[in-house]
């Protein structure tokens, strides 16, 4: 898998990166969000989210309801908040297992799926610089020519 390292210098520019991401996912696609909390793993979600499904959609944190689907033009978009998984059962009861390799998934807390965790996922590090975020992407080389705008 190869790999970019981008830079965000402010929340304007995580949410139009945010969108682009979106709109290269494509059905069967996992993508393991990591980094600190705060760092922007939701944010970035949402704006994928809301690229696929329609700007106006509201695109609440998962964070309680643990996971959150969303039909969209691009196929069904399931958002996932894993930080308080206690056992990794969980995974399966929550109908994400079943959803890996069909669906586009954005996992939040990957770590928490255990064996789960597909080995051809996206992953996104974000973590803090500045006033921005540095993220870290590595993934197939279509989708990163995606990000990067190449036809």
């Amino acid at each position: 898998m190869k790999s970019v390292d981008l830079f965000l210098p402010d929340e304007e520019a995580a949410r139009l990166f945010g969108g682009r991401f979106g709109l290269c996912l494509r059905p069967g696609m996992t993508v393991l969000l990591e980094g600190p909390v705060g760092a922007g793993k939701s944010h970035l979600a949402r704006a994928a989210i809301r690229a696929m499904a329609g700007a106006e959609i509201d695109v609440p944190s998962p964070t309680f309801t643990l996971v959150q689907s969303y039909e969209t033009e691009a196929g069904e978009v399931w958002h996932a908040d894993l930080y308080r998984l206690s056992h990794i059962g969980e995974v399966e009861e929550l109908g994400l297992a079943e959803a890996i390799g069909r669906d586009i998934l954005l996992i939040e807390w990957p770590d928490r799926l255990g064996h789960y965790a597909p080995d051809e996922a996206i992953r996104v590090t974000l973590s803090y610089e500045g006033e921005g975020r540095r993220l870290l992407v590595s993934g197939p080389e279509g989708f990163l020519a995606c990000l990067a705008g190449a036809p």
